[in-house]
Parts: structure tokens; C-alpha cells; sequence
């Protein structure tokens, strides 16, 4: 991979901000022609920089009004039990992002639910039925202060 250049991460940063931005309206705010911006975009792309396009949703409007953030310790941290719970997890629906992390648990688990009965569902009969999980320690949000893409361009 090679180096960005400023308008490489400028472009980066509008697209994080609004990815529904045209060519052209991404051109007009970096004082560039659309066709540049078109092949930007595309080498961002084929380089890996940019992974794909989503968008945000109003999860309480979708019935998901309960947000949690479980911290998971596995029992054995053998490359097998870690690879065998990262695929599993992929298969929880309520999961929406999974990092393993150092310090005192394995795993941060994102997960979103309809409410804390739901929320306690996943927890013992999907999660707990994982092999090797040791412990899960839960916090919920209570406010979401700021959402976001994946980080701000200009810490690059």
C-alpha cells in the first residue's frame, strides 16, 4: 500500500461523513474535477482503503432499543477455541461488532436487542451455549452521546 495524500484523506473523511455524496458534489467541496474524484474513489477501493458502504440506522425505530457491550473471557485461549468462537459469533444476529481485545477479557461484543429480556435470551441460551466461555460482564448504554464512521482523518 502506498501513502495517502491530503486529498486522499480529505476524501476519506467526506465519504465517512456522508458516503451518499456524489462525484460531483465530492469534487465541489475539494475543489477538484469529478473525474479525479472518480478515479480516487475507485484506486480507494481497489487498494482496500475504502471496504464498503453502509448505512446508519435508527436502531430504536427499528425495535432495537437496548444497547450492550459484553466484555468475554474465554476458558482456554488455544488458537483453535479463538477461531472457533470468532466463527460462531459471526453467526449471532444480535452481535453487530466483535473485537478481540487485550486486557482482562478476550473478546468486546457489541450486541443490540429489543429490550432486557431479549437481551437476557441471547446472553443464556446463545451465548452462554458457545464452547469454552468463561465469563461475560455487561454494560449498557444509556446514551448514545456520538456515532460516527470509523475515525476521524485528520489523526492520520
Amino acid at each position: 500500500m502506498r501513502n495517502l495524500d491530503s486529498t486522499d484523506l480529505a476524501l476519506l473523511d467526506l465519504l465517512q461523513q456522508d458516503a451518499k455524496l456524489t462525484h460531483k458534489e465530492l469534487a465541489d467541496r475539494l475543489h477538484l474535477s469529478t473525474t479525479p474524484v472518480f478515479e480516487r474513489v475507485k484506486r480507494l477501493e481497489r487498494e482496500g482503503y475504502i471496504l464498503g458502504y453502509a448505512a446508519l440506522v435508527d436502531r430504536q425505530k427499528l425495535g432495537l432499543g437496548l444497547m450492550a457491550f459484553c466484555d468475554v473471557l474465554l476458558k482456554e485461549h488455544q488458537t483453535a477455541y479463538l477461531q472457533r468462537f470468532e466463527q460462531d459469533v459471526r453467526t449471532l444476529p444480535e452481535v453487530v461488532a466483535c473485537y478481540h481485545i487485550a486486557g482482562q477479557f478476550d473478546y468486546l461484543l457489541q450486541v443490540v436487542a429489543p429490550d432486557m429480556a431479549a437481551y437476557q435470551r441471547f446472553i443464556t441460551q446463545k451465548l452462554a451455549a458457545l464452547d469454552h466461555i468463561g465469563r461475560v460482564q455487561s454494560s449498557f448504554v444509556m446514551t448514545e452521546v456520538k456515532r460516527q464512521g470509523e475515525g476521524p482523518m485528520a489523526a492520520v
